[in-house]
């Protein structure tokens, strides 16, 4: 498995990756209808503009070189981004990969502070990344059209 940078040709395929993720892994969390509203097979036209703008890190396939995991450090917000893995290839470590790399880009870039709005059922996977959690909230989604519960977590990068 191999960590790099995504290409902008490949927001479609990281686009699916998402989905497929949210798909599988939140069913205890959110019903059907909202896991549809909030996986739609369209991207968004500012999908793409993250992947360029951002440091968007994949972990791809050793074989195919096609990417099974992404995430992405959004630079402006100082938020983390889109870490999702393909079911096949959870419990790998391709995303504890991908959030590692985040943070040396964050402290890279001097950042004194990293948050991000966690699904309920990634809360763990945060925290052993040093991510505490400040409580729990509401996300809106413009795809979904409607308050998604998350849960705001923040690392603190002098810790």
């Amino acid at each position: 498995m191999n960590l790099r940078l995504a290409r902008p040709d490949e927001a479609q395929e990281l686009w699916g990756i998402r989905n497929q993720a949210v798909r599988a892994g939140c069913v205890e969390v959110y019903d059907a209808e909202t896991i549809s509203a909030f996986t739609p097979d369209t991207m968004p036209a500012g999908f793409r503009a993250c992947v360029m703008q951002n440091p968007f890190f994949v972990i791809t396939d050793t074989d195919a070189d096609r990417p099974v995991a992404t995430g992405y450090l959004d630079i402006e917000r100082r938020l983390v981004e889109a870490i999702f893995t393909l079911p096949a290839y959870q419990g790998r470590g391709c995303a504890s990969r991908i959030m590692r790399r985040i943070i040396g880009e964050a402290k890279a870039r001097h950042l004194p502070r990293l948050a991000l709005s966690s699904t309920p059922n990634a809360v763990d996977f945060y925290r052993r990344h040093g991510f505490r959690v400040l409580g729990p909230a509401q996300y809106y989604s413009r795809s979904a059209q409607r308050y998604l519960p998350c849960i705001e977590m923040r690392l603190d990068m002098d810790q």
